[in-house]
């Protein structure tokens, strides 16, 4: 009677190949749900200010509204043919000229009113649209920015489950590939002397994603934090980091540079000399040094 085949251990090369394909896919994820608060927050400042503006072209219309109604009792409580009729009744031919002008300026003024009415009222609609397209748009990013965390959190789940597949000895090994020795001195000059400073000193650290400090980055949050020590503000993002500072070929790299990957560009870290650089790598690794072109290389910038 032949026994059922064993349960066959899980491969260890694959699960580093499995467990390196959903961490990228994670922070692909977690990359999309930095953009979309970026421009979410900048959208709820822009809701803000339509808002206002909104509250300022209604209190002009309010006021053009008084001036049209105003008209239009005088109109009808001040007849023009009774008017006319009065002063050809007193004979004075000039009291009627006088009249007339001023009845024709009258005329005049009624027009601008109500002028002035309508092209209030067009503004206010102008404004109320805006407002409403930018909280449409509000909402469309909370639920993407809903959807972003739950693939990020479901990614992470899958890759835990998989480590946890394997035996203690088997986890450190693969948790323990691709560390590299950290550099004892990176000579970095000017301001990326301080994020480079900064950068070295968080080596360790946890990697969190959405996180920016003190103890837990993503990649674009390290390296935002970073370079805040020099004085020099970026956002969180990586997509957003490349397009700010100067744009640097390979050959040309200096300590503190930032350097890209992947395409659409979802990982960021910052360049330490002698082929190396510095990141907050994945969630198993956490902040740590590895060699340049370990991941598909896109391109450089130098902030500041």
């Amino acid at each position: 009677m032949s026994s059922s085949p064993a349960h066959a251990e899980p491969d260890i090369d694959d699960v580093q190949a499995r467990v390196d394909k959903l961490y990228h896919e994670a922070e692909q994820a977690s990359e999309r749900y930095n953009d979309t608060k970026i421009e979410l927050d900048g959208l709820r400042d822009d809701l803000g200010s339509l808002k206002a503006d909104e509250k300022r072209a209604e209190a002009a219309l309010d006021s053009v509204r008084a001036d049209a109604r105003q008209s239009i009792r005088r109109s009808y409580t001040r007849s023009d043919l009774s008017v006319v009729s009065r002063i050809i009744t007193d004979g004075d031919p000039s009291a009627l000229l006088s009249e007339m002008s001023a009845l024709s300026s009258y005329r005049q003024v009624q027009d601008g009113v109500f002028d002035d009415y309508a092209t209030g009222l067009e503004a206010l609609d102008i404004r109320r649209e805006a407002t409403q397209q930018r909280v449409d748009r509000l909402a469309d990013l909370e639920a993407k920015l809903g959807e972003e965390k739950e693939t990020v959190e479901g990614k992470l789940a899958e890759s835990k489950e998989l480590l946890g597949e394997l035996k203690e000895e088997e986890r450190r090994e693969l948790l323990s590939r691709g560390s590299t020795r950290i550099p004892s001195d990176v000579p970095a000059s000017g301001r990326a002397a301080a994020a480079v400073q900064y950068a070295m000193a968080q080596v360790g650290d946890a990697y969190v994603w959405g996180a920016a400090g003190p103890d837990a980055f993503d990649c674009s949050g390290f390296t935002m934090m970073a370079w805040a020590q020099a004085g020099v503000g970026l956002p969180h993002s990586s997509s957003m980091q490349y397009n700010t500072g100067t744009r640097v070929a390979a050959s040309d790299l200096q300590p503190g540079d930032l350097v890209f990957y992947y395409s659409p560009i979802s990982h960021v870290g910052m360049y330490i000399g002698n082929g190396m650089i510095v990141h907050a790598a994945n969630p198993s690794s956490g902040v740590r040094v590895s060699p340049l072109y370990e991941m598909p290389y896109v391109g450089a910038v130098r902030p500041g």
